[in-house]
């Protein structure tokens, strides 16, 4: 057999210039399409060892369940269609509050609740096992959901590492989602403040909504509501007043008795001509602008105990505008809590360190 002709050995690295010296950026500063997905690039850490290690002030929780959808499905896929809506990386900076959050609060992405497709009672379980975990090390969760069914586990969860304080609510939201039932299930995603409230979690005088508008839910739901002392804005009073108005109306009544707030955005409060992407459209809504001033003015003004952002379905979200402005309400709560910390003001929860 012929011997193969001898080749010199050929250094292609330094042949092509692949040897040379360059720059490598830490994960945090490489462009968003690149590596691990978490929110805004943040470090991934789903422990709740090392939260409480390092004393995270902020933990991005994933809920990605919606078995509970009375209409349109896929909020499954809203957690990650959030955490990808954003086109910066690395350090950033808020052009409406002057600052820059993650140079001031510790803030990390905490991973996802242990979900299973098709089984409510265990994915209702595992969301509130992972938001406990992670309030209890005194971080405060924003979740992303998910339909709206995972608010009953979340702020239950929240309001359980509180006591013996005690947690508001305020709800932006189309729907009241007080319903007792859905064709005969009691946790559906109209049905979560009634459950949070029948359980004794959250009181109903604690209980502001806000964006009320269509044509649900029916006259006697709004009979329970007002019977155990919800309180509620339409959108024809936000239209009437204007939305600040309003705003401080609900922090005002929210803050009536507890220690801090939980805030739940439904992404189907605003006009699904500009958000589209939800299971429940209602025309007629608030403006992202609006969304967004109003968590400002709230994370700002009040001790946030938790928040969560659910009901965004990427299938229906063309150019994703809606996984934007999700992500963007997550960031404008994240951006008002430093803002309060430069100010003197906590953000973590201290009282976690006594548990």
């Amino acid at each position: 057999m012929a011997e193969r002709p001898h080749q010199d050995l050929v250094d292609f690295a330094s042949n092509n210039g692949w040897d040379r010296a360059y720059e490598q950026y830490d994960d945090f500063d490489l462009p968003t399409y690149v590596g691990l997905p978490t929110f805004m690039k943040l470090p991934w850490v789903p422990g709740a060892a090392e939260l409480r290690a390092r004393k995270a002030d902020i933990a991005i929780i994933g809920a990605p369940f919606d078995d509970a959808v009375s209409h349109r499905p896929g909020a499954r896929f809203g957690p990650r269609a959030i955490r990808e809506a954003q086109y910066t990386s690395g350090s950033i900076n808020s052009l409406q509050l002057g600052v820059e959050p993650f140079e001031v609060l510790d803030v990390v992405d905490a991973g996802d609740a242990n979900i299973v497709p098709a089984w409510i009672d265990r994915a209702h379980a595992f969301i509130y096992r992972k938001v406990r975990d992670v309030a209890a090390t005194g971080a405060i969760p924003i979740v992303l959901g998910g339909d709206h069914s995972i608010t009953w586990p979340s702020a239950t969860a929240v309001a359980e590492v509180r006591r013996p304080g005690s947690i508001g609510i305020v709800h932006f939201d189309a729907h009241a989602d007080t319903a007792n039932e859905d064709w005969g299930v009691l946790a559906g995603h109209g049905t979560p403040m009634r459950r949070l409230i029948e359980s004794g979690a959250v009181k109903g005088s604690n209980f502001v909504q806000v964006g009320l508008r269509g044509y649900w839910p029916p006259v006697e739901t709004f009979e329970w509501m007002r019977a155990n002392g919800l309180r509620w804005h339409l959108m024809r009073e936000i239209e009437e007043r204007g939305a600040d108005a309003v705003i401080d109306d609900a922090i005002a009544e929210a803050l009536d008795g507890p220690d801090a707030v939980y805030i739940s955005v439904d992404i189907d409060v605003i006009d699904p001509g500009i958000a589209p992407g939800t299971g429940t459209p209602e025309p007629g809504g608030l403006l992202p602008r609006e969304v967004l001033r109003a968590i400002r003015r709230i994370a700002g003004s009040v001790e946030v105990a938790g928040m969560d952002i659910v009901e965004v379905s990427p299938p229906y979200d063309h150019a994703e505008v809606t996984a934007m402005a999700a992500n963007r309400i997550a960031l404008e709560c994240i951006s008002a809590l430093a803002k309060k910390r430069l100010d003197g003001h906590p953000v973590r929860f201290e009282g976690a360190d006594r548990r």
